[in-house]
Order: C-alpha cells, then sequence, then structure tokens
C-alpha cells in the first residue's frame, strides 16, 4: 500500500474480526496488540472497532490487524463498512495532522495471505452511481485480483496485500467524485472450504 494517496477529508472504517478458533480472544487481543493504531483514533466495544484519519492509515490498520489474525493459521473472517465524507463527522480531527506514511507497511509487508474478499460501493446522492460502481469493478480486473460477481457484491480473491490495495484504489476513485461515500466488505482467510 505504499503508493496510498493522502485525502484531506476524514474517513473511517467500523469493522468486526472474526477468529474461527476456540483461541479467538487471544488472537483478537494479539493481532490488536501488535498493530500501531498511533496515526488513528481507535474505540473498540463489545460489537466492534472504529478507526477515523486520514484514508492512508485507515485502510493500513485494517489491513494489518486482518494479517496479524491470519497469520496464526486458523480460518479469520472480517467485516466492516468504509466511510468517509458522512455529514457531521468530526470526531478524530487532530489526526488529519499525521503524515501520509503508513506506518504498519514494513511489519506486515513479508505476511503472504491469501483470502476471498466480497465488497459492495455505495456513492451516496448520485444520480447515475451505477456508473461509478461499474467502473470499478472494470478497473479492479487489472489490479492483480481475480475478480468474480455476487449477488450484491463483487468477489475479489487473491493475496491480501493486493485485495486491499484493489479496495483502497476503488473506495478513493468513488470519494474523488462524490461527497459521501461507503463501502461494505467481508475478507476471509484460511477457511476450511477452500482444502
Amino acid at each position: 500500500m505504499n503508493n496510498y494517496c493522502g485525502t484531506s477529508r476524514i474517513s473511517g472504517c467500523q469493522f468486526t474480526l472474526y477468529p474461527m478458533s476456540d483461541k479467538f480472544v487471544d488472537i483478537i487481543l494479539s493481532a490488536l496488540n501488535e498493530v500501531d493504531t498511533s496515526k488513528v483514533w481507535k474505540q473498540t466495544d463489545d460489537v466492534s472497532t472504529c478507526i477515523r484519519g486520514k484514508m492512508v492509515h485507515i485502510f493500513d490498520v485494517t489491513k494489518a490487524i486482518f494479517l496479524h489474525a491470519a497469520k496464526t493459521g486458523e480460518h479469520i473472517a472480517m467485516s466492516g463498512t468504509f466511510s468517509i465524507g458522512c455529514p457531521g463527522d468530526s470526531d478524530a480531527d487532530v489526526y488529519m495532522d499525521k503524515t501520509d506514511t503508513p506506518i504498519n507497511e514494513s511489519n506486515v509487508k513479508e505476511i503472504n495471505q491469501e483470502a476471498g474478499c466480497k465488497f459492495s460501493l455505495y456513492p451516496l446522492g448520485r444520480e447515475d452511481y451505477m456508473n461509478a460502481i461499474y467502473e470499478q469493478i472494470d478497473l479492479s480486473k487489472h489490479r492483480n485480483v481475480q475478480v468474480s460477481s455476487t449477488h450484491y457484491a463483487t468477489r475479489l480473491d487473491g493475496d491480501v496485500h493486493d485485495i486491499f490495495q484493489a479496495l483502497y484504489q476503488s473506495f478513493d476513485s468513488v470519494q474523488e467524485q462524490v461527497s459521501h461515500v461507503t463501502m461494505t466488505f467481508s475478507i476471509s482467510a484460511n477457511s476450511p472450504s477452500n482444502r
């Protein structure tokens, strides 16, 4: 993700990590502890974790948490929603002064992990929203991931680094044209269904 560009608007992600293991508590806490979240505002409760700040750091932290959990070899899933431009959203303003360098990239770049991901883009307040969505689906076919269609989503298969890069590029491209964008995603690694 070293080619991320910065954005001046606050973005965020609310996600839930699902380790399919009786060691789920250790896996979740270990993943959260191994990731440097100093460049994002973070709040975790019994349902999910919310992070807010610059887009580059939101994607960096989310990817790093998933990779640290998945490197255990256990079946790991994560579901969440990225958002930018939500009216009245001001938490994390202080984090917009952070530099654009992804702080976790050097610690996760050697973790190679295949995964499957489904995502859906929602350009809000735009009448030709389907054109923006179709454009990103077409562009994803050129982003080092396997792209396939599924009901209500687009599926990406490949290395986790490439998947998150494709998600970032799709989200970033749409947010440059639309004031409020959300993107839902579900990603899974080490699933026994693939064995």
